[in-house]
């Protein structure tokens, strides 16, 4: 089994924000599996399925981005795996270009708050999509900036970098995560 967890912020007012871009992706696998994300359990959305053959567990953690680690610890706890083998983050990152990916299977949290809280609740051994929202802008405030809306011109990157974390989830969990990184962490043109 694996767990399959967006990160972003519950509330209507932060759909479509930089930092919800983990819960559009879970949107878009859950409709391309036909998996419901709506049972409230371990403080996230979740829905059970089966994606190329693989259980999964689809979850948006309701939590706020900063306590994300408590549903991730719950989630952990009670379908006993291993954060290192079977859950899979995805996040924003404002540290690459708007829809590039960069998947990883371990690292630090890079500033992130929802993956600080991840780690200091099941430790920093867990795979990772981290989706390009673009660098903030000089003197502007990066929660201001992770808590803005894409602009309109940016909507179709987002939309092909949503297609392509979908595709690389579907590669980390029938193939590995070095499968996926080979295909997904190149430079986008």
């Amino acid at each position: 089994m694996k767990i399959i967890i967006g990160l972003g912020n519950p509330e209507e007012k932060y759909t479509g924000t930089r930092h919800n871009i983990g819960f559009d992706v879970i949107d878009r696998l859950a409709s391309e599996y036909n998996i419901g994300v709506m049972t409230y359990k371990h403080r996230a959305l979740i829905g059970t399925g089966v994606i190329d053959g693989v259980k999964v567990v689809l979850a948006k953690p309701q939590t706020y981005m900063n306590l994300s680690g408590e549903s991730v610890r719950e989630l952990v706890g009670y379908y006993k795996v291993d954060p290192a083998e079977d859950i899979i983050i995805i996040h924003d990152d404002v540290s690459l270009p708007v829809g590039q990916l960069r998947i990883r299977k371990k690292g630090s949290a890079g500033g992130h708050n929802g993956l600080k809280s991840i780690i200091a609740a099941v430790g920093d051994s867990f795979c990772r999509v981290k989706f390009g929202v673009g660098e903030k802008p000089p003197r502007m405030d990066l929660a201001d900036y992770v808590l803005g809306h894409f602009p309109q011109e940016e909507w179709p990157v987002i939309k092909d970098g949503v297609v392509d974390a979908c595709a690389a989830v579907k590669v980390m969990i029938t193939k590995g995560p070095d499968e996926a990184m080979n295909v997904y962490n190149r430079k986008k043109d």
